[in-house]
């Protein structure tokens, strides 16, 4: 006769404390459909996630375990989840505002299609770097780099230890300002381009002034923009593992 299953008491408590930190990380994923996903679907994914991480649960002893010292420990763990999901959620955020800032002066703004991230409308531009980025989120393997990620923090800092300290804030604050650095770095070019194209339709029209140069100007930028980033998609994966890799080396030491 086979002994009889045994669950320890306080193997629940580890899978919630578990739950609640990949939680935080899967609330800011780039996953596609992200927000028109049912919440079931991903609870069933932030759930699955917790469970492939078992072998890392914390052992918990519910003989000193209250219930005001173990809501301080999910506060914890949902703060350590949700900065370190804030930090992934930086990469697709800097292509997203690089594309904003090229739209506005290309005049992609003018056109408008449903985000399928989001299910609002936004730029052209804009849905296509968040696309893009989500692309490239996979195509990297930054998935499972987020894991073992998570596998190595609750070696690190296993579940009922971690604390919220300024060295923390300090730094997703600090990646947070790298990512108006890397739109830029992506959208200076393409900016650049734009200003000497008008410039040069500035000079035209000053030099000739019955050349009409002001409905031709829109659909120039246009096309320039468009080559332009066709020439930055080269350049445009380096960046974006780069900056990866800084997140995920910050998340490592977490």
């Amino acid at each position: 006769m086979p002994p009889p299953l045994s669950i320890p008491a306080g193997l629940p408590l580890a899978f919630g404390l578990v739950l609640a930190r990949v939680a935080g990380v899967f609330f800011f994923l780039p996953l596609p459909v992200r927000d028109a996903t049912p919440a079931l679907a991903r609870a069933a994914f932030a759930m699955a996630a917790a469970l492939a991480l078992f072998p890392y649960w914390p052992e918990v002893d519910v003989r000193v375990v209250t219930t005001g010292l173990f809501a301080v420990w999910l506060a914890g763990e949902a703060a350590f989840g949700l900065a370190a999901g804030l930090l992934v959620g930086f990469l697709a955020e800097a292509l997203t505002l690089s594309a904003q800032l090229i739209g506005l002066q290309a005049g992609y703004g003018y056109a408008s299609v449903v985000d399928p991230t989001t299910q609002a409308d936004s730029d052209v531009l804009q849905v296509v770097a968040r696309l893009s980025g989500g692309l490239l989120f996979f195509a990297f393997g930054l998935d499972h780099q987020i894991l073992r990620a998570l596998a190595l923090s609750l070696q690190l800092h296993p579940p009922g230890h971690f604390m919220l300290t300024r060295a923390l804030v300090t730094t997703v604050v600090g990646l947070g300002a790298n990512v108006f650095a890397l739109a830029l770095r992506l959208a200076f070019p393409v900016l650049g381009l734009l200003l000497l194209c008008e410039i040069a339709l500035a000079l035209v029209g000053r030099l000739s002034s019955s050349l009409q140069l002001g409905h031709s100007s829109a659909p120039l930028k246009m096309l320039l923009s468009l080559g332009a980033l066709a020439a930055l998609l080269k350049i445009i994966p380096g960046l974006y593992l780069q900056y990866a890799e800084q997140v995920l080396s910050v998340l490592r030491q977490r």
